[in-house]
């Protein structure tokens, strides 16, 4: 899970659901992405006090312009990053030295993602860790998934990436670092420093920042990931889906993990190492498809296909356009998830 407001990805795979497949479970998505949804409408934007950001879609460049050649450190799009370093603000705007980060209103009080128990987990790369509830039910996180390359399911969803990708709650950022040598532009953005130092450290592109700040690129993102339970985060799927059609492009793609059981849930959790470390308290969802194909039509997408690799579920939506319901572009025909041969 990464942390784009809340905790890292989903558990046991970023974190996920209770009984979720070893992928990011949301849970764990909500460990990695402690993005808090805003207690505002959700189209309205704070700027941390301290910040100054341009407004969004202003000094940043399309898509695919100004990248480097595949194989490089490539910048996201609108936004230059520095060699092995923390990324380079984009033109206009100034972000904080990695290790710093202002929260928002709602995170000031229960930051999550920067909890030791997590902060811990992601420099050592070993859990355990897990997304405890009130109720004393857990949920593991995959910490050294995470923190692993990417393996055979996560290549499902890479294949799928079409243009610069944002990668939501990137956590340790295995998904940002696969992209590169593929030649696509990606960017990863968490709320977990260490998430993003470690990101940085293997030469992925990341921001300190929740996904329900103002942004590089607004409006201009090709495929935006929620992988690892990530479309938990913030507590409020829809709200969520409303705030990532504002950032990818008309016809863009959202590209989520989900819960392999028909859930649709609203919970408190913390972060907890098992041996008496635990995080504060912060809201996480946790989503089936059948509850995301309903929360995504109410947000303007399209659900275009389902998939499975590896014991994990994914689905792939389509920003509609003019509401009709229509794809604005295609979708191209994916690789098949498993290959056998008699």
């Amino acid at each position: 899970m990464g942390s784009s407001g809340g905790p890292g990805r989903e558990p046991a795979a970023r974190p996920g659901p209770p009984g979720a497949a070893s992928g990011k479970s949301d849970a764990a998505h909500a460990a990695h992405d402690g993005h808090r949804a805003p207690s505002r409408k959700p189209s309205q934007k704070t700027t941390p006090s301290d910040e100054h950001t341009a407004p969004p879609g202003e000094n940043t460049a399309p898509p695919g312009e100004n990248t480097a050649p595949p194989g490089e450190n490539t910048a996201p799009p609108g936004e230059n990053t520095a060699a092995h370093g923390t990324p380079a603000a984009p033109s206009g705007e100034h972000t904080q030295p990695r290790g710093k980060h202002t929260a928002l209103p709602s995170e000031q009080a229960t930051p999550p993602w920067r909890a030791d128990p997590y902060t811990r987990a992601l420099r050592t790369g070993r859990g355990p860790l897990f997304l405890r509830r009130a109720d004393g039910w857990t949920l593991p996180l995959d910490v050294e998934r995470w923190c692993a390359e990417a393996d055979a399911a996560d290549r499902t969803v890479l294949s799928r990436c079409q243009g610069a990708v944002l990668d939501i709650g990137c956590g340790p950022g295995r998904l940002v670092t696969a992209l590169a040598p593929l030649g696509r532009p990606c960017l990863g953005i968490d709320v977990s420093p260490a998430a993003v130092a470690r990101t940085v450290g293997g030469g992925g592109a990341a921001l300190c920042r929740s996904v329900f700040e103002p942004l590089p690129g607004e409006g201009r993102w090709g495929t935006a990931l929620l992988i690892d339970g990530n479309i938990g985060i913030g507590g409020d799927p829809r709200a969520l889906l409303a705030r990532v059609g504002r950032l990818v492009a008309p016809g863009g793609q959202l590209l989520a993990e989900v819960v392999a059981a028909d859930v649709d849930e609203r919970v408190l959790v913390r972060v907890d190492d098992g041996r008496g470390g635990v995080g504060t308290a912060f809201p996480w969802a946790r989503v089936g498809a059948p509850a995301l194909r309903r929360h995504a039509r109410a947000a303007g997408w399209t659900a275009v296909e389902r998939w499975t690799a590896l014991g994990r579920h994914f689905m792939a939506l389509r920003r509609v356009r003019n509401g009709d319901g229509v794809p604005t572009v295609p979708t191209p025909p994916a690789p098949p998830t498993t290959a056998r041969t008699g």
